[in-house]
């Protein structure tokens, strides 16, 4: 597999697939993290003389709705706030933006790119071929470019006309294709969780979050790689009806109960034996921590793990060589239900020697909000990537149609 820096490309227009799927309001980007690690790939290219052109997606845009709603989500979905953040961040490089996603509009845009310069192009989404990857979106767009990077860790588990389409078609062409080192960052560390060696070994998942079925495929993966699966989050509480507990007004999959049995019965599923439980959600009165065996009375529901889980869990954690995270163990917003998310992170950080790798989304946020991100050997930029990353042991289609 090719990487950016493998590429000759002076003066050619190269196509950096980007994953500037940042948090915005009102034109104000409260979280520049995903533009910044975009950086090294596209300085890279600005160095080797190449006409760089960067698409990313931003957003949702359901093209299903009402033609006033669609036009309302492209508006909140705008790239032009993204454009004036990476130019105040690439300074002395012309960064131009083009408002348009194909036709004459985009063919000029690029033409008047000199080397050196950067073009963002607005927003993938707005094009309903896509997320389906439709054949004339993927040949249109590339045939405006010489050579394509994939550097959108946090897209490459889907096939996009941005993402796997047009890629396919330049590969075809005998064109040169790569992943930049985002992803290549990614690819090295994620692999260390999909085949580990026995001397890496005890390896330790811990997995939180809200819905079971979200994590059928990789629970099932994990079971077979790890030694022990830690479950936390809201998840929780389907395994304990599994088990015959009662567990209150806390959330539950009735569906996924013959599952949860036959994961337990592997023997490697850990899960809580007390729980921080609230009488509301949004505005809970009467908060109590209850052993799991007693079940959690009606008109109460889970919260957080409880304080005699949060020893168990350290101490699991502290026997491990190395640890894959997703998900957190409670409602970590919340300063009252975030002490088993904290713990989970604290035993992490605290390991000497392990690899630790945070799965992204909400357990990213939270370790970030925590104080504890840099004490990780890798946190990934893409929850779902990531994820299906193990599920399909160490392929993703954005990635193995550059490999390929």
């Amino acid at each position: 597999m090719k990487n950016v820096k493998d590429l000759n490309v002076k003066g050619k227009v190269v196509l950096a697939r980007v994953d500037f799927n940042v948090p915005q309001k009102g034109g104000v980007i409260s979280d520049n993290n995903r533009i910044v690690a975009a950086l090294p790939t596209i300085k890279e290219l600005i160095g080797k003389g190449a006409k760089v052109v960067l698409m990313s997606h931003l957003g949702k845009i359901k093209h299903k709705e009402a033609p006033e709603v669609v036009e309302e989500q492209k508006k909140k979905n705008n790239m032009a706030p993204v454009a004036k953040e990476l130019a105040s961040l690439l300074k002395g490089v012309n960064v131009s933006f083009v408002d348009a996603t194909r036709g004459e509009a985009l063919k000029n845009a690029i033409e008047a790119l000199n080397e050196g310069d950067v073009l963002l192009v607005q927003n993938t989404r707005y094009e309903k071929g896509e997320e389906k990857n439709d054949p004339e979106l993927s040949k249109e767009w590339a045939s405006l470019v010489d050579a394509f990077v994939m550097d959108a860790f946090g897209s490459a588990h889907r096939a996009h006309a941005s993402t796997y389409g047009v890629p396919a078609i330049l590969k075809e062409e005998g064109k040169q294709v790569a992943i930049g080192y985002l992803v290549e960052k990614e690819v090295v560390a994620l692999k260390r969780v999909v085949d580990v060696p026995n001397e890496a070994h005890p390896y330790i998942a811990i997995l939180g979050g809200f819905k079971v079925s979200d994590k059928i495929k990789v629970i099932d993966s994990l079971v077979k790689k790890c030694d022990k699966v830690i479950i936390g989050g809201a998840m929780a509480y389907t395994f304990f009806k599994a088990k015959g507990i009662a567990i209150g007004k806390s959330p539950c999959e009735d569906d996924q109960l013959d599952y949860a049995r036959k994961m337990i019965a592997t023997g490697k599923i850990v899960l809580p034996v007390d729980s921080v439980i609230a009488d509301d959600f949004g505005n809970p009165q009467d908060i109590r921590t209850v052993d799991v065996e007693a079940g959690i009375p009606d008109g109460f529901e889970g919260m957080d793990i409880g304080p005699k889980t949060r020893e168990i869990y350290a101490k699991e954690i502290s026997t491990a060589k190395t640890v894959f995270w997703n998900g957190p163990m409670g409602v970590f917003e919340d300063d009252r239900f975030a002490l088993g998310t904290v713990a989970v992170c604290k035993a992490c950080a605290e390991l000497k020697g392990a690899f630790t790798v945070i799965g992204g989304g909400d357990s990213a946020s939270a370790a970030k909000k925590l104080g504890f991100k840099e004490k990780f050997s890798h946190v990934s930029t893409g929850g779902g990537a990531s994820l299906e990353m193990i599920e399909n042991d160490g392929h993703l289609p954005g990635i193995d149609v550059i490999g390929e």
